[in-house]
């Protein structure tokens, strides 16, 4: 027998689908159901490897641990990775299987897909009591209906229930909701149970009204009305959560515990990948950590990190064109800190050889680390453990480039020379004992009388975030019907709401 399902949509982009889903898992397990998160194709540059070195969307994963469930391929079949404006690298069960063009991808090769993604969703629901689903942008975008496997496309095949997600905080909310139903043809629409607005400020009884005026168009319930809330920084997918000069995520500084603060800025070079990399700076006591994309910008800063990307020789030739590149070599020169993690790693190095990412042949790096790289065809996608600065550290791997380190003192699997650190590893900051040790590093080098806390636990801030988002789900949803929804399916007898859709 399958298990329950629900899909949750959107409709935007950006609307909380991605900590809605998150909060149904964690409210569903903290009930004692075997709950699985489920994307059937997410567009991404955030990732992460799983055990069995697939590479899957960071929210995915982020949403297994909501769960307490391992991550796996099958939780997201379809990763795209975007290379440039029209094209993407497809991953698929974990793996990159070619790039394609936005066009060539919904012309064809995204309905191949539908049956993986469909067997995948299948081996989830007879494995966990429920399966939560996501869904990407918004199920009304009737120009991809035809070939779409996120959002109605999976639903109708694998008959789960919809609820649709509205950012209220943005406006027009109502209007988005009816607008989402009434473009969506007769039978995807006998899906669609309702709706659930998210960041709500102020009074709900001023919003009550609208919502029953809402029911009596459409003839759907709202499940629920959740309050805005400051400091969810969960791994975002589509976008950051922030501004390029804004203070990473929402999370409100707290005073250090020695003399002096630390400040962190990071390059925002063009394709940023993983730069949830930073998440576990921002959460430590007197860290301020910011985006930036101007070289005045790194004057006052303590460490200056570069990200990864998923186009080094661009954001190579961005740092360049911006005066950034200048910028790092006067900080390395002067003995100030500067770490580079995966792209921004090879960035760092003397030399790179890619006919992969970019195909631009032979290209200059910055020269401050005595690296040699080269891309592969075959990505590397590993979780490596180790020991750097006398701590335990673990990270993930996901990279084309292949690093020949010909000098410096060892650094995790890159090297240091000075103040000038690289690594291809993602995640090593998570590691609390490691990034203690490191911060001391750049506080000595900075001169900051910066003390790192001795009791900041990553991991236990990221399970009190998860818990909030289940608090919200619990405290603000009508769960008993939203329980039989995901058990029971959509409600029969849903009214249609002209014009519809043909598809």
């Amino acid at each position: 027998m399958s298990g329950g399902g629900l899909l949750v949509a959107g409709t935007t982009s950006d609307a909380g689908k991605s900590v809605v889903t998150a909060g149904i898992c964690r409210w569903l397990v903290r009930q004692g159901v075997k709950v699985a998160p489920f994307k059937a194709q997410n567009m991404s540059l955030n990732s992460f490897v799983t055990r069995e070195g697939a590479e899957i969307g960071r929210a995915q994963a982020m949403q297994a641990q909501a769960a307490r469930v391992e991550p796996t391929a099958l939780m997201n079949p379809v990763l795209l990775k975007p290379g440039s404006d029209r094209s993407s690298q497809v991953v698929l069960m974990g793996k990159p299987v070619g790039e394609l063009s936005a066009r060539g991808y919904h012309g064809g090769r995204q309905e191949q897909l539908l049956g993986t993604v469909l067997e995948c969703l299948a081996e989830l629901r007879g494995t966990y009591d429920a399966v939560i689903c996501e869904g990407a942008g918004s199920p009304a975008e009737i120009n991809l209906r035809r070939t779409d496997i996120v959002n109605m496309g999976i639903a109708r095949n694998a008959r789960l229930p919809v609820l649709v997600v509205g950012d209220i905080d943005r406006g027009g909310v109502f209007a988005s909701f009816f607008g989402t139903v009434a473009l969506l043809s007769q039978e995807d629409q006998e899906l669609v149970a309702g709706f659930l607005v998210n960041k709500f400020r102020g009074d709900v009884s001023l919003l009550e009204p609208g919502l029953d005026m809402l029911h009596g168009l459409t003839g759907r319930s709202t499940y629920g009305v959740l309050p805005f809330q400051h400091g969810l920084g969960i791994d975002e997918e589509d976008g950051m959560a922030v501004s390029l000069r804004g203070a990473v995520r929402e999370s409100a500084v707290a005073p250090p515990i020695g003399e002096d603060v630390l400040r962190v800025a990071v390059c925002a070079i063009p394709l940023m990948s993983n730069f949830t990399d930073v998440d576990a700076l921002a959460t430590e006591p007197g860290i301020v950590v910011r985006f930036v994309d101007r070289p005045e910008e790194l004057a006052d800063a303590d460490l200056v990190v570069i990200p990864g990307t998923r186009g080094t020789v661009r954001a190579l030739e961005w740092l360049r064109e911006r005066g950034l590149a200048d910028a790092l070599k006067r900080r390395a020169v002067e003995g100030r800190p500067v770490l580079g993690i995966c792209g921004g790693f090879q960035i760092l190095g003397e030399h790179i050889e890619d006919e992969v990412e970019s195909r631009a042949g032979q290209v200059d790096g910055l020269g401050l680390l005595p690296v040699r790289v080269r891309f592969a065809r075959e990505k590397t996608l590993t979780r490596p453990v180790g020991e750097a600065l006398g701590a335990y550290v673990e990270g993930y791997e996901i990279h084309h480039g292949v690093a020949e380190v010909e000098g410096g003192e060892p650094f995790l699997d890159g090297c240091r020379v000075g103040e000038v650190w690289g690594t291809h590893w993602h995640g090593s900051l998570e590691s609390d004992g490691f990034r203690r040790a490191f911060l001391r590093e750049v506080a000595a080098a900075a001169g900051r009388r910066f003390v790192p806390a001795a009791d900041t636990s990553f991991a236990a801030l990221r399970e009190e975030q998860l818990d909030r988002l289940g608090d919200l789900i619990e405290n603000h949803a009508d769960t008993d019907a939203l329980w039989r929804l995901i058990e029971s399916g959509a409600p029969s007898g849903l009214p249609f709401i002209p014009p519809g859709a043909p598809v």
